[in-house]
């Protein structure tokens, strides 16, 4: 949101802007973006303010926006990079959860926060942890906008009492459970809470019970629930920190403080916690928790986190590469030109970014898809074809073996004078691209206007916490999709540390690491991102299941520091 845009949305009398006024109470789930409701992410989208309950949710908006993630400045740095990063497009974010002083506002204070951000005329969006009517202020908001005439509407979130348990591999009924009983225990209300009515074996799940977990325990069996009674604790849950603590009702205090469990944490008692032995499928996924750097521009690293995500990293994107247009734009007009007047026979993309660059051009010139009339078309692999396809052409040649500009090559027919009405190759492309297409194309006898479409040029580097995280081994893998990757990122960060896990997408990356003095630990079999990805998975598996089988704890690759990396290079 733009702050022309707030000006003139607050603009005419208060009882304009109230007749105008709009609250919706939304909620947000128990961390994890995705379990955002459909509802939710379009009222986001529409938002002019967002007034927030707690200190995730600004990175939640930003997630579900795609807004970029505000970094302090630090000595020396431009100060207009930063002051553009705090103009950029957005919902303005109010804190409607803790007052100035730092403790969590009363229900009271929170209305009155989002009574005066809609009484300004604005679309308000008022995020509530979980669900807004269930354990919530909610109610109590809502009841304050009621009375002062202000409209509102109620979008139900996923709630934490059944999602945590969910994450944690816990259900909360079975056909031989089937009652349970939540009960939340905020304000030492354990103190006061009749433990006895809970003595007939049903499960119960317990909020805000971390610090008084001791005294619940002792209560209930005193009520008559067995000592042995299964209980679980996770904190964080549904998000890549979700710890879980197995134990019985009996051990569970000293247990907890021993694993120093703290809050937020959901607390489930009764039997069927013992199913998380064969049911917990989260924190089990092959990267769970792993912090992942990914090198890439910010346009390309979407798909690989992604990806990553759903094995359960934590991916954390570096750019390392800007896309720049070409210092002298004349050569590439020329090529267009010629492209619309019948000049090629064939155009070879050899990456999305070239692709990108070649429509830019047709945009400015007011071209469409038709101009490649009669032209044929190659691409150097199935990313550059689905590039390709979404601009409405579909490539006449794409390697059947190795996606590479070799692979290219290997399909790419010899010139034929009958066959053929024209010699000529336009090949639009980076500034720092290999001569082995064009060398290639020439010994098969055809003539190539090798053109610059675009420059690759290093980032500028990343703020100090992220190259120090990077040096220091706070990063459990990093992902190279190219050797500009790798050359840049130890250009402007410096070298990954020793326990750092490397993974590559080929040889050719393989061995520019390997000449930055980094041991690559996976090298994906095919030169795509989703096998690079899927090969790091398969890697984080096989670690994960020897730490199981030797009886060692499941640990992260940033949990330890080895003097010496494997010597040995995974393959997956």
């Amino acid at each position: 949101m733009t702050r022309a845009k707030t000006a003139t949305a607050t603009a005419g009398t208060a009882a304009d802007r109230i007749a105008r006024a709009w609250v919706s109470f939304v909620g947000s789930g128990p961390g994890d973006p995705d379990l955002l409701t459909v509802r939710a992410v379009d009222l986001l989208r529409q938002a002019d303010v967002v007034v927030t309950e707690v200190p995730e949710h600004a990175a939640l908006v930003r997630t579900v926006l795609g807004l970029p993630t505000p970094v302090e400045a630090e000595p020396g740095d431009d100060e207009a990079t930063y002051e553009a990063t705090a103009a950029a497009p957005g919902p303005e974010l109010v804190d409607g959860g803790f007052g100035e002083d730092g403790q969590p506002l009363t229900h009271a204070n929170r209305a009155k926060i989002v009574l005066k951000q809609a009484k300004r005329g604005l679309r308000v969006v008022r995020l509530l942890a979980g669900d807004p009517f269930l354990y919530a202020s909610g109610p109590e908001e809502a009841q304050a906008c009621a009375k002062a005439g202000v409209g509102f509407e109620i979008v139900p979130g996923v709630s934490s009492v059944g999602a945590v348990p969910a994450y944690a591999g816990i259900p909360l009924t079975t056909k031989d459970h089937r009652e349970v009983a939540v009960v939340t225990c905020g304000d030492n209300a354990a103190s006061r809470v009749d433990w006895s009515q809970y003595a007939d074996g049903r499960t119960l799940v317990l909020l805000s019970a971390v610090g008084q977990i001791g005294e619940i325990a002792k209560a209930l069996v005193a009520a008559g629930r067995s000592a042995q009674t299964p209980v679980a604790m996770t904190r964080v849950g549904t998000t890549t920190e979700q710890q879980t603590l197995t134990s019985t009702l009996e051990h569970v205090a000293a247990d907890a403080r021993a694993a120093r469990m703290a809050p937020p944490a959901v607390v489930v008692v009764g039997e069927v916690v013992d199913l998380r032995s064969t049911l917990s499928w989260f924190e089990t996924k092959p990267l769970f928790g792993w912090r992942v750097l990914v090198p890439r521009t910010k346009d390309q690293a979407a798909s690989l986190s992604l990806g990553l995500r759903g094995f359960g990293a934590v991916p954390e994107e570096v750019p390392t590469i800007s896309v720049e247009p070409p210092r002298n734009p004349l050569q590439m007009d020329k090529a267009v030109r010629g492209l619309v007047e019948g000049r090629y026979e064939w155009i070879a993309f050899t990456s999305v970014n070239a692709v990108r660059a070649v429509r830019e051009k047709f945009e400015e010139y007011g071209l469409d898809a038709r101009a490649f009339s009669g032209l044929k078309i190659a691409a150097v692999g199935d990313k550059t074809a689905a590039a390709i396809a979404a601009w409405g052409l579909r490539a006449d040649l794409v390697p059947s073996g190795e996606q590479s500009a070799a692979g290219l090559l290997a399909d790419w027919p010899e010139y034929d004078e009958v066959l053929d009405p024209i010699n000529r190759v336009f090949l639009p492309r980076a500034d720092i691209a290999t001569e082995t297409l064009v060398a290639g194309l020439v010994d098969l006898g055809w003539e190539c206007d090798d053109v610059t479409a675009y420059r690759t040029v290093r980032a500028t580097p990343p703020p100090a916490p992220v190259r120090d995280a990077i040096k220091s081994g706070k990063f459990d893998a990093v992902v190279f999709t190219s050797s500009s990757t790798v050359r840049n990122l130890v250009g402007i960060a410096g070298k990954p540390h020793p326990s750092t896990i490397i993974a590559v997408i080929g040889p050719a990356t393989a061995k520019t690491a390997e000449e930055h003095g980094l041991r690559v630990d996976v090298l994906a079999p095919k030169p795509d991102v989703d096998v690079l990805v899927e090969a790091l998975a398969d890697f984080g598996a096989s670690r994960r299941a020897s730490l199981v089988e030797s009886g060692e704890p499941v640990t992260k690759p940033s949990d330890r520091k080895p003097a010496a990396r494997r010597s040995s290079r995974a393959k997956a």
